[in-house]
């Protein structure tokens, strides 16, 4: 699992069956300090229903795919959850 910041949409004109109505978004992932890590990444959200800024967790490889309505398409990266609180006890 990963925290990732939504950034932007990503619409598609023809998307694989099975992705019809999915939403698309593009996250930035986080580090543990909420900092920005790597580049942004395209993820689908079919049950979390995020919006733009919001602090969502991700999860990736197939069980991304798994987190869909539709489980064998060609998925990486899926929106699981919206954060509503981070907690953080770092020493």
């Amino acid at each position: 699992m990963q925290l990732a910041r939504v950034i932007g949409t990503l619409v598609a004109t023809q998307k694989y069956q099975g992705l019809e109505g999915v939403k698309l978004l593009i996250v930035q992932p986080l580090d543990r300090r909420g900092q920005p890590r790597g580049r942004p990444q395209v993820a689908a959200d079919a049950t979390a229903q995020a919006g733009p800024a919001e602090l969502v967790f991700t999860i990736a490889s197939r069980e991304a795919a798994l987190a869909l309505p539709e489980t064998f398409v060609p998925v990486d990266l899926a929106i699981v959850g919206i954060v509503d609180d981070v907690q953080s006890e770092e020493a």
